[in-house]
């Protein structure tokens, strides 16, 4: 009698911490759907409220991937090629910038020409226009929620078919 009622209980147990894994896996899968949706929002406000011109990649800042000193340097560490970018603004000042996006290979070349967009009110905050600068972030955020929640739903109906579960 002893042994069913251990089983039992340890059913109870199982049943439990998978109904707290699928609340926790939905609750970050949602919550970093929705980060991913503002920031896809923030890139097509951007997009619509950026003033466009050329500009000339100057010079290709490279860089390791990790920042700090607390990690230890290995060799296998490779560094990535940001961008910078000159261009002019409407008010006629040339500016710099250095794109918040790194690549190895590097994605563009010195001298090559790009579109630059920037907020007239903020000229320092400008981007390169394409995929990486606008819609990377939003993508990978997003993307992270969606297995997040995917895995929820896995965890969702491996408790319904638990033995001893109230939807057997």
């Amino acid at each position: 009698m002893i042994e069913i009622q251990g089983r039992a209980h340890n059913r109870a147990q199982t049943r439990a911490v998978i109904r707290w894994v699928t609340i926790g896996m939905f609750s970050v899968g949602g919550l970093l759907l929705v980060i991913g949706l503002v920031l896809a929002g923030v890139s097509v406000s951007y997009l619509n409220d950026a003033e466009r011109t050329p500009g000339t990649v100057v010079a290709l800042d490279w860089e390791h991937g990790h920042s700090g000193g607390s990690r230890r340097s290995r060799a296998d560490d490779e560094a990535a090629a940001y961008p910078v970018i000159e261009f002019t603004s409407k008010d006629g000042v040339r500016r710099k910038f250095r794109d918040s996006t790194g690549t190895n290979p590097p994605s563009y070349e010195v001298g090559e020409r790009v579109e630059v967009l920037y907020r007239a009110d903020s000229p320092e905050d400008a981007r390169i226009k394409g995929f990486a600068s606008l819609w990377l972030p939003p993508l990978i955020v997003g993307g992270i929620g969606f297995f997040f929640a995917v895995v929820g739903t896995v965890f969702a109906l491996v408790s319904r078919r638990l033995p001893g579960s109230a939807a057997h």
